[in-house]
């Protein structure tokens, strides 16, 4: 590594710090916890040093940013499509990612059914739960969620694996945690539920700012962009 990207690999440390210790004080260990690195406007070299540095589960929001790292990005690692997806967008990135975090509608289910089967794969899945109510974010408000995620049932090519919110982002950290606290809740009364092609695994929530938080409250995976490569 180059000292040019130096601090890419003391965030990383930092961060591992940071869960591990969050990670001890929900009774569990780091390596309970998937780290995604958050790659949006991160440039291919930033990136492999986060690789180098062990982290290869890259989290993309934006489709067209996913394709072109993919593209020239020639690493042993794991994409995941975080951030909103149009249906229309479905099919470029069907044969690249591994986890789709941001599932919140019918149609879109649909859509990866169709594009799955066509490519032979079963694609796993989050649903987005929009727990905090915000007009500008996306996901099913939390009474919707285990409807949806039923009526997901018949799609034999789209698996879902658990929930994923985005928390408001506040300077008190305090005052999130009932976001990831009635998360969890969620995720837990659907899993004891034991509905056919649901597996309940996977809890994304917590972001650079909160991780920590999430962590304690429950989350398995957190989406970390801003403590590893800076801002943006």
């Amino acid at each position: 590594m180059t000292g040019e990207f130096d601090y890419i690999k003391r965030n990383i440390e930092e961060v591992s710090k940071r869960v591990a210790a969050a990670a001890h004080r929900s009774g569990r260990k780091l390596e309970d916890i998937q780290i995604i690195a958050v790659t949006k406007t991160v440039g291919i070299e930033k990136i492999n040093c986060a690789i180098d540095q062990g982290l290869n589960v890259l989290g993309e929001n934006r489709v067209q940013e996913l394709c072109e790292k993919y593209d020239i990005l020639n690493r042993d690692c794991r994409w995941d499509l975080i951030g909103h997806l149009q249906t229309n967008k479905v099919k470029y990135i069907i044969d690249k990612v591994n986890l789709i975090h941001s599932v919140d509608r019918m149609e879109l289910v649909q859509e990866i059914q169709k594009k799955a089967e066509k490519a032979g794969r079963v694609i796993d899945v989050l649903v987005q739960v929009n727990v905090a109510g915000e007009q500008s974010k996306f996901g099913l408000s939390h009474h919707e969620v285990k409807d949806f995620i039923k009526k997901i049932n018949p799609f034999d090519a789209v698996k879902v694996k658990g929930l994923m919110t985005i928390a408001p982002y506040l300077q008190d950290i305090e005052a999130v945690r009932p976001v990831f606290k009635e998360l969890y809740k969620i995720f837990i009364d659907i899993r004891e539920e034991n509905i056919d092609n649901i597996d309940m695994k996977l809890l994304s929530m917590g972001m650079s700012n909160d991780f920590e938080a999430a962590i304690e409250e429950g989350a398995n995976i957190v989406r970390i962009g801003t403590a590893i490569f800076g801002k943006r």
